[in-house]
């Protein structure tokens, strides 16, 4: 099995729209989350949500032709993905000539759906809704303009599993890599942040109507949270043989050595100790290390009861005791949904670079489950060489990854 290398990274997000911005939200606890009115005014129970920049393309960048079929999330995956490559020092000559994979998290694209309904209803003339909008609503929508755009020849496929959409498409590349079957992948996730794409889920009663403290409405593993709240943005990772790295002198970031997976089995919308600790435990099997090596662990913890308190039973059982820190950084961010997993190993990668562990900012009061858990509510400055990061989502699918410095050996 060849080893699987990190040699770019790109974030779009609440937090920041580059690698630096993002760092000093993380190491300053700061809050990406914000009031919306105009969900309210819409009818959403609560007008809460992370605030993410809207990218500007121009036609230097992208052609017209081409914007035209880019979904507000293939937009946010087309500025993380730009840096990503730029971090490789892949330009447009490098993806002309090899061969390059892209295999992006995504599970909705609600807006074109809905501002096609609109028109077929208004006009009744499907003439009149124009080229773009079925590349926009697809699922693939992301994969689709990226490989278009960088003219990438290699993998190209969409991971739709929930809020594990972004670590699955991680893990899926890290195999193909893995196996011989692709020396680079783009992979990552992307999350629309329109208030058509969540009022479905506003209508579970599943997100936090602390709408008088934005920055204080998620609280991960705290008794007084009262919900999540919805974000999004793309976050983007080239995925890299070693040998291949090594070759060309890539910089490495760090290497991916563990993926875990597993299914619950259970209720369409019910989270699993169970199903948690045997994704996180294949991981570990499968870096070749145990419990005690793990200096940090980046939670999935969105802010609900249900979900933190079952993730909290998991952790406790594999972690009581243990010395690795860990802290959701979805209390700054929100709940980043189908990019939250790739998000999260971007967020862990700059943590490990820079030497600090993230807090996990409003812990106040730890619930019953989460006090024996070794959180961190502060910034740690600490040198920082293996990560766990967790993902769980809709239809009991779970996803965990290990990710650790790049070691010689």
């Amino acid at each position: 099995m060849r080893r699987v290398v990190i040699t770019g990274m790109g974030i779009w997000s609440c937090l920041g729209t580059d690698i630096e911005a993002v760092k000093e939200s993380l190491y300053n606890g700061k809050s990406g989350i914000g009031l919306q009115p105009e969900r309210l005014e819409y009818g959403y129970r609560s007008g809460l949500t992370g605030i993410v920049e809207s990218p500007v393309i121009t036609k230097q960048m992208v052609d017209r032709h081409t914007r035209t079929g880019m979904s507000e999330e293939a937009q946010y995956a087309y500025m993380a993905s730009r840096q990503a490559f730029a971090d490789a020092q892949m330009d447009e000559a490098y993806l002309k000539t090899h061969e390059v994979g892209c295999i992006f998290g995504n599970d909705s694209s609600a807006k074109p759906v809905i501002e096609a309904s609109k028109i077929m209803d208004e006009k009744h003339d499907s003439a009149m809704l124009g080229y773009g909008f079925i590349f926009q609503a697809m699922n693939s929508t992301v994969n689709m303009n990226l490989s278009t755009i960088f003219h990438l020849r290699g993998a190209n496929f969409t991971v739709s599993a929930a809020c594990a959409s972004g670590s699955h498409s991680i893990g899926l590349a890290y195999m193909l890599i893995r196996q011989g079957l692709q020396d680079i992948v783009l992979c990552g996730g992307a999350q629309e942040t329109n208030y058509y794409s969540m009022a479905s889920f506003d209508a579970l009663g599943a997100f936090s109507v602390r709408m008088d403290e934005p920055t204080k409405a998620s609280r991960p593993f705290d008794r007084d949270r009262d919900g999540l709240i919805p974000s999004g943005g793309a976050a983007a990772l080239i995925l890299e043989d070693y040998d291949h790295a090594l070759a060309r002198g890539a910089h490495i970031l760090a290497e991916v050595t563990g993926y875990g997976f597993s299914s619950n089995g259970g209720g369409i919308s019910e989270p699993s100790d169970e199903g948690s600790v045997i994704a996180m435990t294949r991981a570990l099997q499968d870096a070749g290390i145990s419990v005690d090596d793990i200096d940090y662990i980046n939670a999935h913890a969105t802010s609900t009861h249900q979900g933190d308190m079952y993730e909290a039973i998991a952790l406790n059982r594999m972690f009581n005791g243990k010395r690795a820190l860990i802290s959701s950084t979805k209390s700054m961010t929100g709940h980043e949904c189908w990019m939250a997993g790739a998000s999260e190993i971007v967020y862990s990668l700059i943590m490990m670079q820079n030497n600090f562990v993230a807090p996990n900012i409003n812990l106040e009061n730890p619930d019953e489950y989460s006090e024996k858990l070794n959180l961190t509510a502060k910034t740690v400055d600490m040198e920082v060489n293996t990560v766990l990061s967790n993902s769980f989502g809709f239809g009991g699918t779970n996803s965990a990854l290990v990710i650790r410095k790049i070691s010689e050996k």
